[in-house]
């Protein structure tokens, strides 16, 4: 059974070289932190992808935007957010009480976003590793109006998850994940492995 990482223990950053190998336990819960835009889903499904022969499959990845589009059709509605991250936390919860692997998707800027995967990884002694997608705001916007979500975010909530992730990239470190990467977009391949 993995330790709990003691509170405000510093973790270790990875992801700032050009190739980054993320090696992760079937315990674990990936948590994906980044502006809306920034390639979360698209490295979460890839990750998915990669996996396929091990039994891993789309169903390894809560989305809150798909949890938002279950409530009420359309995943762009802030009207319905304390439901849609109460059936997100619900589905992480269950899916970790079944011990599968978890990833997951949404921007997770906020500190209490965070905390509240730390802590229901915790309860179900699960590792913890989270994705930073540190990506400039150019590429945030050329990516938002390419997702075939048939929604566009705009510039200025990007622009605001931008400046909110700034200031959380100080505080990560002490957060007690047990393993942190930032992606900034430079990476040249990115390798995964599931142990």
């Amino acid at each position: 059974m993995p330790e709990e990482p003691a509170k405000n223990q510093p973790a270790q950053i990875a992801g700032t070289a050009h190739d980054v190998s993320i090696i992760v336990p079937v315990r674990t819960l990936i948590v994906l932190c980044g502006p809306a835009g920034a390639g979360k889903s698209t490295f979460a499904r890839q990750f998915v992808k990669r996996h396929a022969s091990q039994g891993y499959r789309q169903t390894t990845i809560v989305s809150s935007d798909y949890c938002r589009a279950l409530i009420s059709d359309d995943e762009s509605s802030q009207h319905v957010n304390r439901d849609t991250f109460d059936l997100f936390y619900y589905i992480i919860h269950k899916r970790m009480f079944q011990g599968r692997l978890t990833i997951a998707d949404s921007t997770a800027i906020l500190p209490e976003a965070r905390h509240k995967l730390l802590e229901l990884a915790h309860r179900h002694q699960y590792q913890t590793c989270l994705i930073v997608f540190n990506i400039p705001l150019d590429v945030c916007l050329e990516h938002d109006h390419q997702i075939e979500r048939g929604r566009i975010v705009g510039e200025k909530v990007i622009a605001y998850h931008i400046e909110q992730l700034q200031g959380a990239l100080t505080v990560i470190p002490q957060e007690g994940w047990d393993q942190v990467y930032i992606l900034d977009g430079t990476q040249d391949r990115i390798t995964s492995q599931i142990i």
